[in-house]
């Protein structure tokens, strides 16, 4: 019954998605990398939301909440104020200016090799973390769900790879050969089952929790665990609160505002109205996202009396616990869905990339919009056959997920920094560009990998020296032995742009930098932006006081 479901409800998704896009023309580089620039409020919403939430994400944060609670919803609801920042200021400015890639901008506002390097840096980011990553996770979720390995009788190992080429081979269908258009309905259409099942999983832990009452759920779960409701971190905690107003915000701003694979949805926007129509939805589903994200994980804690070993078999094992045997099949097409909609979206932003910032700009300057997307598909293709090589090998990379969030940083800030510096200034020159983007990654190598695990080591070993021996001691004199990563990043960000300010002071550009109306879209704002958006910070604000 859940493999019919399940099947079902995935050749649904496909079959909706080929009828919605057969009209686009997908020959040309606005047909199939902005899907036409014809994409409305709820699509990119949608999308949005399908693009960031996948496997990693309701598992991992699921898990960091068994553990740490509530606290860790700063990555969920803070979404909501940086997609606000965007809709209101950088979206208006993407579309006035008619790009398709975030690399165009910073070609038209610095030059051509500072378009390249960052093109590099975010490829890079995709193929060797982003894509592998979101493979192996998926994979293994869909193996252990399906119970793959009896199933099929073989081992664990020979069904992840399976479902590695299952999940790669189906993705790259829809991104490579679908276009924006395709990956943005069929995310569409996963978000409202996403909604659906991902709400149903805290649902029927509660009607647990409180013997068929929700409200009573819901009581006993906060008076018994009132440790787990309380937002503000801990300076050992994962998220310690002043990381809020620090390196945290500006993770945000990169990554709903100046990330390709996530931005790449409004810039697809058919008016600037609908685009920020749907920035302002998408934000105010991610206030909700907690409840998928990470209540799961708190009930969890108190179903499982906290004994779980290890804090990421929580999600797993509560939707095991808790949901119908008959639902089964239905939700692990959503999470198939959410899985497929991460590698899908990275996969065509990557092709996206590659087809318009490097081979038009390197390979073939004379190239003709069906050459630029024929080369980008072959380039999709390459992609997709690298992740799905290096997939399985990531279960042997041990604490990869622990650090993507801090691998990440290496690009994430220097691509902002230069970015808010292009927008704000006019005279800073091309040089300052450069040298901003390779000194932020440099200098968060040099702090983060060499001389944070040069602290801890000699930290750890003062604190043996004195006699300190607890397992629990040790790691968190490791945790205090250097800056938070989220304050590093803030740090450097404030540095960088001093450097570039400067640099723009001393050998300022000759003309100052004004930016074209190439009139590809509409840009009149939506009227309500402002007020909508200050409605979704002041319930942000709100939700944090409440919990405090």
């Amino acid at each position: 019954m859940g493999i019919i479901s399940f099947i079902g409800f995935t050749l649904l998704v496909a079959i909706i998605s080929y009828l919605a896009t057969r009209k686009t023309d997908e020959t040309s580089s606005d047909g199939y990398f902005l899907g036409g620039r014809s994409l409305t409020a709820v699509v990119i919403a949608g999308s949005l939301l399908l693009t960031n939430l996948s496997t990693e994400q309701i598992v991992g944060l699921n898990g960091a909440s068994y553990k740490e609670g509530i606290l860790v919803m700063a990555w969920e609801t803070l979404a909501a104020i940086a997609m606000v920042i965007t809709a209101i200021f950088l979206l208006p400015r993407y579309l006035k200016g008619g790009i398709s890639t975030v690399p165009q901008f910073l070609e038209r506002r610095y030059d051509t090799t500072t378009k390249a390097i960052t093109s590099g840096l975010f490829l890079t980011g995709y193929v060797v973390v982003f894509l592998p990553v979101v493979l192996y996770t998926g994979s293994l979720a869909i193996t252990t769900m399906f119970d793959v390995p009896e199933l099929l009788g073989v081992s664990k190992d020979t069904s992840i790879v399976i479902c590695v080429l299952g999940i790669g081979i189906i993705g790259s269908i829809y991104a490579i050969f679908g276009g924006l258009k395709a990956v943005a309905v069929s995310d569409t259409i996963n978000a409202v089952g996403l909604l659906i099942g991902g709400i149903m999983i805290p649902v029927f832990g509660l009607l647990e929790i409180g013997e068929g009452s929700i409200s009573e759920g819901i009581s006993k779960l906060m008076t018994t665990n009132p440790e787990k409701f309380k937002v503000i971190g801990g300076s050992d905690s994962s998220i310690p609160f002043a990381t809020i107003f620090t390196g945290m915000m500006l993770v945000q701003l990169f990554y709903w505002g100046t990330n390709q694979a996530i931005i790449q949805r409004a810039l697809g926007a058919k008016n600037l109205k609908e685009g920020q129509k749907g920035l302002l939805l998408g934000s105010f589903l991610k206030i909700l996202g907690p409840i998928i994200v990470v209540l799961p994980g708190i009930i969890a804690f108190h179903i499982f009396k906290g004994e779980l070993s290890v804090p990421d078999e929580a999600y797993p094992k509560l939707v095991s616990r808790v949901l119908p045997v008959s639902l089964v099949g239905f939700f692990a097409a959503v999470l198939f869905g959410a899985i497929l909609s991460s590698f899908n979206s990275a996969l065509n932003s990557s092709v996206t990339l590659f087809g318009l910032d490097i081979y038009k700009e390197y390979i073939n300057k004379e190239a003709n919009e069906k050459q630029i997307v024929k080369a980008g598909k072959s380039f999709g293709i390459l992609l997709a056959v690298l992740a799905m090589i290096v997939a399985p090998f990531i279960a042997k990379a041990g604490s990869i997920f622990a650090y993507l969030q801090e691998v990440n940083g290496i690009y994430s800030i220097p691509i902002l920094t230069i970015i808010v510096v292009g927008y704000l200034t006019k005279r800073v020159p091309a040089i300052a560009g450069k040298i901003g983007i390779l000194s932020g990654s440099i200098l968060y190598i040099i702090s983060q990998f060499i001389l944070k695990p040069i602290f801890a080591k000699n930290a750890i070993e003062a604190a043996k020296a004195s006699g300190i021996t607890g397992e629990v001691e040790l790691n968190a004199i490791e945790a205090s032995s250097y800056p938070h990563f989220l304050h590093v990043m803030a740090i450097l960000f404030v540095l960088n742009v001093i450097i570039m300010l400067i640099i723009g002071k001393l050998y300022p550009r000759e003309e100052a930098y004004e930016q074209e109306y190439t009139k590809e879209v509409d840009i009149t704002p939506w009227k309500y932006t402002k007020i909508v958006g200050g409605v979704i910070c002041l319930i942000v604000v709100s939700t944090y006081l409440y919990f405090n």
